[in-house]
C-alpha cells in the first residue's frame, strides 16, 4: 500500500473515533436549561417527555469501546502499513508471504474441483448414459409420447433453455414462443434437432440509411397490413412500393422463408414485438437474434431428448 493511502486509513479511522467522542461528549450535556429528572414542554398523545440523561451504563460502555478502539489499533497491525507497537503479522508472516500461501491454496482447490467435476462427470456418465442411448433409439415423435423421456427432456430444458425461453416455453422479446406452430426455421422434428444441435444466426438488415424515416413509416404500415393489422391505408399503400426489398427474404405474399429463418409476416406472431413502433425500429436498425448451438455441451444424445420435449409442446 503506499503512503498517502496507509496515511488517509490512519486519518479516517482516528478522526472518526475522536469525532464520535465528541458526539457522546456532546450528547452528555444538558443544553435544555431543564434540570434532569424534570418534565419538559414536549408533550403527545398525554404523554409527557422527562429531561433524562443517558443511562449510566450505557455511557460506560460507549467509554470502554472508545478505549478498547485506540489500544487495538496502537498494538496491533491495521492501521495502513502501520505494524503495531506489538509488531505482529498476520500468522507471524509477512505479507508477500501470506500473499503466495493464499493462490497456492485457490490453485489447489482449483485443481482439486476439476479433479471432482470430472470424476462427477464419469460417473453420471456410466449411469445415465446407457439411457440417453435407449432414448436415442426411438424417434422423436415417438419419443414425444414417452413420458419418462419427456419428464427427461423438461429437466434439460428448465436447465438450458428456460433463461430465454422462459420455463413455460412461451418465449419473450426476442426469445420464439416455443409452443405455438410459428416455426423461423421449421418445426419438423429434424428441423428442431438440427437448431439446438448447431444454433442459429438470425440477420435482418438495417434500413435506415437506404430509406428516409418517411419511407420507413410507410413500410412499417404495409408490413403491418399483411397480417391484417389497422393500419393507415395511405400509407400502406405507399409502402408497398419498396417492399420488394422485404421480398427478397419474407416473399413476396409476405409468407416468411424457413430456409432463411425469415419470419412469415401474415400470421400476426412478432418476434420483436408487432406495433408500428416496433416494426418501425426492426426496418431501421435491423435485428441480429442468436441461437447458440448446444452439440458440445449437451451432446447428441440428450440434444435428442430435448428435442422430444420442444415437439411435444407445440404438437399436444
Amino acid at each position: 500500500m503506499s503512503s498517502f493511502w496507509s496515511a488517509w486509513i490512519i486519518v479516517l479511522t482516528l478522526g472518526t473515533l475522536v469525532v464520535l467522542i465528541w458526539l457522546l461528549r456532546w450528547n452528555m450535556k444538558n443544553y435544555t436549561h431543564i434540570e434532569e429528572g424534570q418534565e419538559m414542554d414536549h408533550e403527545f398523545d398525554g404523554i409527557v417527555e422527562i429531561n433524562n440523561p443517558l443511562p449510566k451504563w450505557w455511557t460506560y460502555l460507549f467509554w470502554a469501546c472508545f478505549v478498547w478502539g485506540f489500544l487495538y489499533l496502537a498494538l496491533y497491525p491495521g492501521l495502513g502499513n502501520f505494524q503495531g507497537l506489538l509488531g505482529w503479522k498476520s500468522s507471524n508472516q509477512d505479507v508477500q508471504s501470506l500473499e503466495e500461501s493464499r493462490q497456492a491454496m485457490e490453485q489447489a482447490k482449483e485443481q482439486g474441483l476439476i479433479v471432482e467435476y470430472d470424476r462427477a462427470v464419469r460417473d453420471a456418465e456410466e449411469k445415465y448414459g446407457p439411457i440417453f442411448e435407449a432414448f436415442a433409439e426411438q424417434s422423436i415423435p415417438e419419443l414425444a409420447k414417452n413420458e419418462d423421456a419427456l419428464d427427461v427432456g423438461q429437466r434439460l430444458y428448465l436447465q438450458n433453455c428456460a433463461q430465454c425461453h422462459g420455463s413455460n416455453a412461451m418465449g419473450g422479446p426476442g426469445f420464439p414462443n416455443l409452443t405455438d406452430d410459428a416455426w423461423l426455421y421449421g418445426g419438423a422434428p429434424e428441423d428442431i434437432k438440427h437448431t439446438l444441435l448447431n444454433g442459429r444466426q438470425g440477420n435482418m438488415p438495417a434500413f435506415g440509411e437506404q430509406f428516409s424515416d418517411k419511407e420507413i413509416t410507410e413500410l412499417a404500415n404495409y408490413v403491418a397490413s399483411l397480417s391484417g393489422r389497422g393500419v393507415d391505408p395511405k400509407l400502406a399503400e405507399a409502402g408497398k412500393q419498396n417492399y420488394a426489398v422485404c421480398a427478397a427474404c419474407h416473399g413476396q405474399d409476405g409468407k416468411g422463408n424457413q430456409q432463411l429463418g425469415a419470419p412469415n409476416l401474415t400470421d400476426n406472431v412478432w418476434l420483436y414485438g408487432g406495433s408500428i413502433n416496433k416494426i418501425e425500429e426492426t426496418l431501421h436498425y435491423g435485428r441480429n437474434g442468436v441461437m447458440p448451438a448446444w452439440k458440445d455441451i449437451l451432446g447428441e444424445d440428450k440434444i435428442h431428448v430435448v428435442s422430444a420435449y420442444i415437439y411435444s409442446l407445440s404438437n399436444d
